[in-house]
């Protein structure tokens, strides 16, 4: 099980600040988010935030939870990742889903919101950022982007590519063949009542089922199951109880998301408690 934190407020020097503190902390990753209006809350450049806390640590992998590639130009969202890959040294994660639509970045300025269509932009976008990371002459005919071909240098230091975590809604096969098709699935799971369904008992038959329709060309590759929750900064061995669960249950990566705690003082105090190993 690997550890990652999301730097759910703060400006960039802050958010870099937080970064370095998680890297000596002990911490494996260090998460930003990709909003652009949601609600009065103060918002910060996804790429600009990363970019700082690049530059303030050496060793924690970095991305945000989660980008919403389908308001975004997919030339330009692969160029920014190549960049940020190269400026880390190569730990750029790329968490991608449809996107929240609460944020005023997508219906109040135009963008698409029907599910169908985002679902659409996100397939197309993968695969042009990874048609364009490969460093050779790339062009792309799709139902939403079309260009002649285009050959992106700098490549990212990752081989074969930046690795892609993709949100899977459980049980919705589409969607989680999208997930799998890439190298991480980020849970998201729907109870029986439509509601969220969230804790280490919905994880078994998911393994199960990424395990079984994983494509066979990719199973010799690393494949991540990705959860997030809280632990108690002020209880290690019920933080390292709660996560142990998931990690038993099949879980490869636990991301701490506090959101109605998003103040710096308090994500200072949890960060500072280390990872609930």
């Amino acid at each position: 099980m690997q550890y990652g934190v999301i730097v759910t407020t703060g400006d960039p020097r802050t958010a870099a600040e937080l970064a370095a503190l998680a890297e000596g902390a002990g911490w494996d990753g260090v998460f930003t988010y990709d909003a652009i209006a949601i609600g009065p809350s103060p918002m910060y450049d996804p790429w600009v935030v990363l970019a700082a806390m690049a530059m303030r640590t050496e060793r924690i992998r970095l991305g945000a939870m989660v980008f919403a590639p389908a308001r975004r130009r997919p030339w330009k969202l692969a160029r920014e990742a190549a960049s940020l890959d190269v400026l880390s040294g190569g730990r750029l994660v790329l968490p991608v889903g449809l996107g929240a639509l609460d944020d005023g970045g997508f219906g109040n300025v135009g963008e698409a919101t029907e599910p169908r269509t985002r679902a659409s932009r996100l397939d197309e976008t993968l695969a042009i950022l990874d048609g364009l990371c490969s460093g050779e002459p790339f062009g792309f005919a799709g139902e939403h982007y079309r260009f002649g071909p285009m050959t992106f240098r700098p490549r990212p230091v990752q081989r074969p590519r930046i690795p892609v975590w993709v949100v899977g809604a459980w049980p919705h096969e589409r969607s989680m063949h999208r997930a799998v098709r890439w190298d991480g699935l980020i849970v998201q799971a729907q109870g029986p009542d439509g509601g969220p369904a969230t804790g280490p008992d919905v994880l078994p038959p998911i393994v199960h089922w990424v395990r079984r329709e994983r494509p066979a060309e990719l199973r010799d590759r690393p494949f991540e199951i990705v959860v997030d929750g809280v632990t108690p900064a002020d209880d290690p061995a019920a933080a390292a109880t709660i996560a142990r669960a998931h990690a038993d249950a099949g879980a490869t990566w636990w991301i701490e998301a506090d959101w109605m705690a998003a103040n710096p003082e308090a994500l200072r105090r949890r960060i500072l408690a280390g990872p609930p190993r």
